[in-house]
């Protein structure tokens, strides 16, 4: 239960951080600096949590995989969110769990369920629905969709490998690693400093991102990956449901997207509830 209560945590907090990215982006400025302005206060957020318990023991493997995520799949994840928007990012990132399960079926061992299988189709199915929206503005560019799509499964991928390793350190100093990781490859990306209106305008986005980050690592350490993954994925009903709240005008939200958002709370709770 514990497991599930954190990746839910993690989730609403993502959630929440997708739509204070969205509005910080509205000042104006590069993805780039977006980026690193919001992972240098998430890094932050983890560094308090591993000061009240750390393991440094075995941490260089947390690194390497703070490099796809939150590295490279937060660059992509906030060029999708300048591209499609927060609620449209939300809810494609949130097919991240179909690439999770099938790892942790594959690499894993993690045991086979209908439930968990079904669960994830549906996930998965909200993500189509998306995919395949006729009505959404124009000026929302479909190469958003192959951005989010890639950062989801860099998702998948770190999921799997921070569950395949979860004993081998603390999680907070794991979520710290990798936010370490994440922070470079932001900065090399970036090639400067972010600037202090950059900073001001995605601080919140990057809080909320810490906390999330710290929540989904305490869940991998207590949960399997068929469990936590699809259940951090509903992730897109409180990036729907914020961006409905918040920032509506500019999201130009439908059925199709509302939808979507349900398949994937629908199968994170079929999973939940069967784990």
């Amino acid at each position: 239960m514990t497991a599930v209560l954190l990746a839910v945590a993690s989730a609403a907090l993502f959630g929440g951080m997708t739509v204070a990215v969205r509005i910080g982006l509205r000042g104006g400025g590069d993805a780039g600096g977006a980026v690193l302005a919001t992972v240098l206060p998430a890094l932050g957020v983890a560094l308090v949590a591993a000061a009240f318990r750390h393991d440094l023991h075995h941490i260089w493997p947390f690194f390497l995989a703070g490099l796809l995520a939150p590295g490279a799949s937060q660059v992509l994840f906030t060029l999708g969110v300048r591209e499609i928007g927060a609620s449209r990012t939300s809810v494609t990132v949130g097919a991240a769990p179909l690439v999770a399960v099938v790892i942790a079926f594959v690499f894993l061992g993690e045991p086979v369920r209908t439930p968990l299988v079904v669960g994830a189709l549906a996930v998965v199915a909200g993500g189509v629905l998306l995919a395949a929206e006729r009505d959404r503005p124009g000026h929302l560019r479909g190469r958003g969709l192959l951005y989010a799509g890639a950062a989801a499964t860099l998702f998948a991928t770190r999921d799997n490998v921070v569950r395949a390793l979860h004993a081998h350190a603390s999680p907070e100093s794991a979520a710290a690693a990798t936010l370490v990781a994440g922070t470079v490859v932001a900065a090399l990306w970036t090639r400067r400093a972010p600037s202090s209106r950059e900073v001001k305008r995605l601080a919140p986005a990057g809080i909320l991102f810490g906390l999330s980050y710290v929540c989904l690592f305490e869940a991998y350490w207590r949960g399997r990956v068929t469990v936590v993954s699809p259940l951090v994925a509903t992730e897109s009903l409180w990036g729907v449901a914020l961006s409905a709240l918040l920032i509506r005008h500019t999201e130009g939200m439908g059925r199709r997207l509302a939808l979507g958002a349900l398949l994937i709370v629908a199968g994170g709770a079929l999973i939940g509830a069967t784990r």
